[in-house]
């Protein structure tokens, strides 16, 4: 995407959240609830005209946004797809001084093993439509996952689940802080938060982001992990504070890479 063309999806995303903001309840949960929502918010307002149009194909009415959170409501259901085989899908595990290309991935697949095999899925119109809709939304989803830092663990604690923190008095982990605890803390819908990253995102920095390779973003997340463990168990205030730029850039990267891997995505499919 040319950086003119970028620059007027921009503005045109801006203004377009801003209107959806006057409409839409406010709203507050967790990165697998607003947080993916703010990744497919920010998506939507950068998809090419070939990309709306593949998409539109396969969701209908349905936008990104929507379509965000399906894999982890989908958990509770008893299919043995979801039982068996679409957890070990949500994340990547890397060990400290490792690649992912050196360590693969295991057995069962992963998250970046899952976003090849649901991008051909999606793009099989020999499948039912309710086959593809499931992937795109698994793609949709997975994204945003891998540009959380940590969905990409190091082996050694869950990705941070075994790590016990008390946020603000709460008792919680480290996991959950990233993927609910710091953005519920700031009381913003997913309309809001999009409107308001969206406009202060530097264009040339964004253009720079449009990268529709999965390694890179894994890679991304690697490195920033190390960096988020406390030196303590008690976290509040400074630590919301020392942290909440890697927040917000993570939460913008994965909607401007979502884009771009949708973009490609149907653009390669023509």
């Amino acid at each position: 995407m040319k950086v003119q063309t970028f620059r007027r999806a921009l503005r045109g995303a801006v203004a377009t959240l801003a209107a959806a903001a006057l409409v839409v309840p406010h709203t507050a949960s967790a990165w697998g609830l607003t947080g993916h929502r703010v990744v497919g918010q920010v998506a939507q307002s950068l998809l090419t005209t070939e990309a709306r149009i593949g998409v539109a194909g396969i969701l209908e009415n349905e936008d990104l946004a929507e379509a965000a959170n399906w894999p982890d409501f989908m958990k509770a259901s008893p299919e043995p797809f979801w039982q068996d085989e679409a957890n070990a899908l949500h994340y990547v595990t890397i060990p400290p001084g490792k690649t992912y290309v050196e360590v693969g991935p295991p057995p069962e697949g992963d998250a970046v093993t899952a976003l090849a095999r649901f991008r051909a899925e999606a793009l099989d119109a020999r499948l039912p439509r309710a086959r593809r809709a499931m992937a795109l939304r698994f793609i949709v989803h997975l994204v945003g996952d891998l540009h959380q830092p940590m969905h990409v663990g190091d082996g050694s604690d869950r990705g941070g689940n075994d790590v016990k923190v008390e946020f603000f008095g709460q008792s919680g982990n480290l996991h959950g802080i990233w993927d609910s605890g710091l953005i519920d803390r700031q009381l913003l819908s997913y309309s809001e938060m999009s409107r308001w990253l969206m406009r202060s995102t530097d264009i040339k920095q964004a253009k720079t982001w449009m990268d529709p390779d999965p390694l890179t973003w894994v890679a991304e997340s690697a490195a920033i992990r190390p960096t988020l463990y406390p030196t303590g168990e008690k976290i509040g205030y400074d630590y919301a504070f020392a942290h909440d730029a890697i927040l917000k850039q993570r939460l913008t990267q994965g909607g401007v890479r979502l884009a771009a891997y949708l973009n490609a995505m149907f653009g390669d499919a023509r």
